[in-house]
């Protein structure tokens, strides 16, 4: 289908797009790759009169890590993240987690911001964010405020984000050196949604687990942090047994939809499975 009629805007700085919305007001939205909004636009179900594309938003397009924290600006492409050498070294499950979203052609477009903001439960980096312990900055009429990603996503495409606001930064601690990590994900074919999928990052001291995150993606709506299915590992030397106990603990709390990916009970196997796998292999990575 064709998208309705809308006009087009394009700022060329932060504070010329937060004007932007404030004068336009509910009858425009942002766009970013538009990988998400504009195939709604196609079916109508997103009818905006105004729409304000950040492209051209130079100061959103950085990549930032050092020892203590990285930044990622919201209009860095996954492509990019996918590109960057020194994030990879520092974070690589951001690269791993990249390579499985859609095909090369929508990661040389879709961005950071675009993926975690509109509060798809479908989207892979929401999850990554959560585990992470990221924090969303954004920007509007009043100001910037800060908000944590395991505190942004409310319902099924309902986030925290105010009328007005923009996601800017998505910020978060630099992961221990050494660290294991791994993003595990089932789907029906090459660059689909996830039937689940499973993010962990840990670290190992003496063979032991020391600490651990689960983010859990597409078995809610909204992304998960499973938090007590992470404190089942610390302390344990990540024995078959523990992180079956884990998954169990991970799977307890998924509430999947019913749909064409399986029925809710395969999909609730599929996540333990998910965590399982994604488990194992961050143990065998860790240093």
């Amino acid at each position: 289908m064709i998208p309705g009629s809308f006009e087009y805007h394009r700022p060329s700085s932060l504070d010329d797009a937060i004007g932007l919305l404030s004068s336009l007001g509910e009858d425009a939205l942002l766009v970013a790759g538009g990988h998400s909004l504009i195939p709604m636009m196609k079916l109508r179900m997103a009818m905006p009169e105004h729409l304000v594309d950040l492209q051209d938003v130079q100061s959103l397009k950085s990549i930032t890590v050092d020892t203590n924290q990285i930044s990622l600006g919201a209009m860095v492409t996954q492509a990019e993240l996918i590109a960057s050498d020194e994030l990879h070294a520092a974070c690589p499950i951001l690269r791993e987690t990249s390579l499985q979203i859609a095909d090369p052609q929508i990661r040389n477009l879709g961005t950071i911001g675009g993926n975690v903001a509109n509060g798809d439960p479908g989207n892979d980096m929401p999850a990554i964010m959560q585990m992470l312990g990221a924090t969303y900055v954004l920007a509007g009429p009043q100001g910037t405020r800060e908000i944590a990603a395991r505190d942004f996503y409310e319902a099924a495409f309902f986030t925290a984000r105010e009328d007005g606001e923009i996601l800017t930064t998505i910020k978060f601690d630099t992961p221990t050196a050494g660290h294991g990590w791994a993003y595990e994900k089932q789907k029906r074919k090459i660059g689909d949604y996830a039937t689940a999928a499973a993010a962990v990052v840990l670290t190992v001291s003496g063979g032991v687990c020391e600490t651990a995150s689960i983010g859990l993606t597409n078995v809610a709506d909204t992304p998960l942090w499973a938090e007590e299915a992470a404190g089942v590992l610390v302390g344990s030397a990540l024995d078959e047994a523990t992180i079956k106990t884990a998954a169990n603990a991970a799977v307890a709390i998924t509430d999947p939809a019913l749909d064409g990916r399986g029925p809710v009970e395969f999909r609730k196997h599929i996540a333990g499975i998910m965590v399982q796998r994604a488990v194992a292999k961050a143990a065998q990575r860790a240093q």
